[in-house]
């Protein structure tokens, strides 16, 4: 909890000494578990939130204390559910036993990254009537996990601080919109499986794997580039757009990650993914004080 109210004063002083207005574009699925809370308690301390959601989703909703906004996508509930079912198997069904296979798998994980941001970001963006009310809005700052691109590319367009909340972007995009040195020599890469002492074969195979991450997000976010430089007419990438954030706020720590260098506007926030859990049951408190007794 303590965590929790160090963030939201930080996005306060962020969005300004006053109470601010805050345009939010979450990421589905569990990217918006961590982040809701958060949202929540800035709106409860009196800063106008406004949450941009599409219609159908998996997760994401109406949240306490705050405006919600959604706009309409080209698939039912039901076809999106068909959709990530079918790709989830897709994925899970990947033989990852030699490094060949994990980079199909990671080719497959990056085709289905690409058709739904997309979707998503040509259908906001197209619809005007929403796009003329958040202009009206003028907010003071946007917060967005860049997971997916649509908040990166409406932040710029809107000209808004960009504060981004994630946990991780694929092809290790965050190092390099963020300018982050990320060493192959001994940072491993996601989804190596490799720690932070490697061999030689495995330092090789690290080092293929930096190289072929700037090919893996110009794949990507190939059709994304083109709706964003229309948009803002003029020619540009989503890499680009990042480079511009005012604040990282990494969900992660050195905990569950290898140490490695930041940025002085990344800041670690640790385990913001999941929901705060319940208190345990006296009966339970009992059996843990037995427990430990008896050790």
């Amino acid at each position: 909890m303590a965590l929790h109210l160090g963030l939201v004063l930080s996005l306060c002083l962020v969005v300004s000494c006053r109470a601010g207005k805050l345009l939010v574009i979450p990421a589905d699925g569990s990217h918006w578990k961590g982040m809701k809370p958060l949202v929540e308690e800035l709106g409860r301390r009196g800063n106008q939130v406004v949450v941009v959601i599409p219609e159908v989703s998996g997760s994401l909703g109406p949240s306490e204390h705050t405006i919600t906004l959604t706009y309409p996508v080209p698939y039912t509930r039901t076809q999106l559910q068909t959709i990530q079912r079918a790709n989830l198997d897709t994925i899970m069904a990947s033989d990852t036993s030699n490094d060949i296979s994990r980079m199909w798998s990671y080719y497959q994980t990056l085709t289905v990254l690409r058709n739904y941001t997309r979707n998503n970001c040509d259908s906001l963006l197209s619809n005007q009537d929403m796009m003329q009310t958040l202009r009206e809005q003028r907010f003071d700052a946007i917060l967005t996990d860049p997971f997916e691109p649509l908040g990166v590319i409406v932040g710029a367009l809107l000209s808004l601080p960009a504060i981004y909340i994630h946990n991780g972007l694929p092809c290790g995009m965050d190092f390099e919109a963020s300018q982050c040195p990320s060493p192959p020599s001994y940072t491993p890469g996601r989804f190596t499986h490799f720690t932070d002492h490697m061999t030689l074969r495995q330092r090789s195979v690290n080092f293929l794997w930096a190289l072929l991450r700037p090919l893996a997000c110009r794949y990507l976010y190939s059709d994304v580039n083109v709706i964003a430089s229309e948009i803002l007419g003029r020619e540009t990438t989503i890499p680009e757009l990042m480079k511009k954030a005012s604040l990282w706020l990494e969900r992660n720590d050195f905990t569950f990650e290898f140490p490695r260098p930041l940025m002085p506007n990344m800041v670690m926030i640790g385990g913001m993914n999941f929901e705060e859990p319940n208190e345990l049951p006296e009966v339970a408190i009992m059996l843990l004080l037995i427990t430990v007794l008896h050790l």
